[in-house]
């Protein structure tokens, strides 16, 4: 089982890191977006990085209680996030566009940390990722059709 454990905390930390990535992403782009939808995308950016920053309490204090060390400093989510930082000079729909490719590639990556858990037996864990996968993917839905995809 201590493998198994050690595997779950590598894949909890995988998500601490992207999600403490992102959450700097959505800050940025929340006080930077410009243009005529300013409005509804300064608010849907608060909105997403406020529930970024509940998925990574939520993602360490797992960590935590299954005996792991969570990933807390901002170099070490750089090193190991899946999720770039952003500069300052997109354009409303850049960021849109950017943050979908975002939840794409940290859907698919979730996929591997649901079975990682599964594995494991750790129902918790695995039922946390299938939580943050649903919600993921519904807001990549409305990205794209913000974009016309």
């Amino acid at each position: 089982m201590a493998n198994n454990n050690e595997d779950v905390v590598r894949v909890l930390n995988q998500q601490v890191a992207n999600w403490t990535v992102a959450f700097t992403k959505l800050h940025n782009f929340h006080w930077y977006v410009k243009g005529p939808n300013f409005f509804a995308l300064h608010t849907k950016f608060e909105e997403l990085y406020d529930e970024a920053s509940q998925f990574i309490d939520d993602l360490a204090e797992r960590i935590l209680a299954i005996g792991g060390n969570p990933v807390a400093t901002l170099r070490e989510s750089l090193d190991i996030s899946i999720i770039d930082e952003a500069g300052k000079y997109y354009k409303a729909e850049e960021m849109v566009a950017e943050l979908s490719k975002d939840f794409t590639n940290v859907s698919k990556q979730l996929e591997e940390a649901i079975e990682v858990a599964g594995k494991a037996e750790d129902d918790v864990t695995e039922d946390m990722f299938i939580g943050m996968q649903t919600d993921i993917d519904k807001h990549n839905w409305m990205l794209k059709s913000y974009l016309g995809e």
